[in-house]
């Protein structure tokens, strides 16, 4: 075996992974380990990214708003294309929704309502009597998954980083007051911490170190592509109900991208499309548009995991020394990116980035370890 000195190793090179690496290379030695033979594989790769800044719990739309910055203006030579592109969004209410769209619409920031008219404008292909009201976010964008993967590994290599590349963590231990991570291939990676960001295998990294797990749930999301011709989706907004059970968005300027938006339990594994949620995400969208589908051209499939309470989990394991958790990303990992990493370094750097640490408590693993009552009591008061 040959082993190989760090300060820090990160395990998993997906975007949570690939963000934390970079951010904490700039002060300290990394090597970020992938099982896969390419980063972002599993659930970044598939990723249908959008920066919607009403999405998701209260430390998901801080990071949201924490990270806009970032993609607006990278920094220099960070990549070579803009990460960002403007797609508004449009949540469709029916009759049966209309109460709960009310509720959403009063609690949003930037959301306006449109007119019958308006709506029909802007989705030219939407059935009469399907939507009872609708909302816009016009700040809203779609982001550059592979640009912005690459370009934090971009990051990580010029401040002297190590990706390794086929690389499955098979046994992890701490040893003499360090870890010591053997991978396949032989390979071993020594360093005072590991970050564990394995996204769907955030909890099997765990069990390897000798670490409680935090009761991660990967859950299977399915989208497919279809021709909506004739008719043309270029500037078409991104479209949901209002309780997303489905959404659409165009996609490659003429062809449309639609889900089930569905949250099947699974384990980890390389997940897969079935045919009935295919079909489900067909007929959702057809209730609402009038859009023949002759043919699905790509499916696809993706685990996005969630932690018990669907919050963010970024920081120490209360427990074990040198173990830091960077999971449950769910599916805000790529909006909230930016953020994410620079509240990794500053919590294992000891920083004083104000901004993002003063909601770190909101993330802070630790809260699944304290007793039922205690846990609900202090999420009450950090949650306000």
């Amino acid at each position: 075996m040959r082993a190989h000195a760090f300060d820090i190793v990160v395990i998993g090179a997906g975007i949570a992974g690939a963000t934390a690496a970079a951010h904490l290379a700039s002060e300290k030695r990394v090597a970020l380990v992938e099982a896969e033979d390419a980063p972002g594989y599993h659930t970044t790769g598939r990723s249908t990214a959008l920066w919607i800044l009403n999405y998701g719990p209260a430390d998901v739309r801080a990071m949201t708003a924490l990270s806009r910055r970032f993609f607006e203006t990278p920094p220099p030579g960070f990549w070579e294309t803009p990460l960002m592109s403007r797609r508004p969004v449009v949540t469709l209410a029916t009759a049966a929704q209309e109460a709960g769209f009310r509720k959403l619409l009063a609690e949003g920031r930037g959301m306006r309502e449109l007119s019958s008219a308006e709506t029909k404008e802007r989705i030219p292909a939407l059935r009469p009597g399907y939507a009872v009201a609708a909302a816009i976010e016009d700040d809203t964008f779609e982001i550059d998954v592979a640009a912005l993967l690459q370009g934090f590994l971009r990051q990580l290599r010029a401040s002297g980083g190590v990706l390794a590349l086929r690389s499955r963590a098979g046994r992890i231990d701490r040893q003499g007051g360090g870890w010591h991570v053997e991978v396949s291939g032989g390979n071993v990676f020594t360093a005072p911490v590991v970050v564990n960001a394995a996204g769907a295998w955030g909890d099997e990294v765990a069990s390897l170190a000798g670490v409680a797990p935090l009761g991660l749930q990967p859950k299977r999301r399915t989208a497919l592509i279809i021709d909506p011709a004739p008719w043309k989706v270029a500037d078409w907004p991104a479209m949901s109900d209002a309780v997303t059970s489905w959404y659409a968005k165009p996609e490659a300027r003429s062809k449309l991208l639609v889900s089930p938006a569905e949250e099947t339990d699974m384990t980890p594994h390389d997940a897969a499309p079935e045919d009935i949620d295919v079909a489900i995400a067909i007929d959702r969208m057809q209730q609402a548009l009038d859009i023949e589908v002759r043919r699905v051209e790509h499916s696809w499939a993706g685990l996005r995991s969630f932690t018990p309470d669907r919050s963010l989990a970024i920081g120490w394991d209360p427990k074990v020394e040198g173990f830091f958790w960077s999971v449950g990303q769910g599916g805000y990992g790529i909006q909230t990116s930016p953020a994410q990493g620079r509240l990794v370094a500053a919590l294992i750097n000891e920083g004083e980035l104000a901004e993002e640490l003063s909601f770190a408590a909101l993330v802070d693993p630790a809260r699944f370890s304290r007793s039922p009552e205690k846990s609900t009591q202090a999420q009450n008061a950090e949650r306000g």
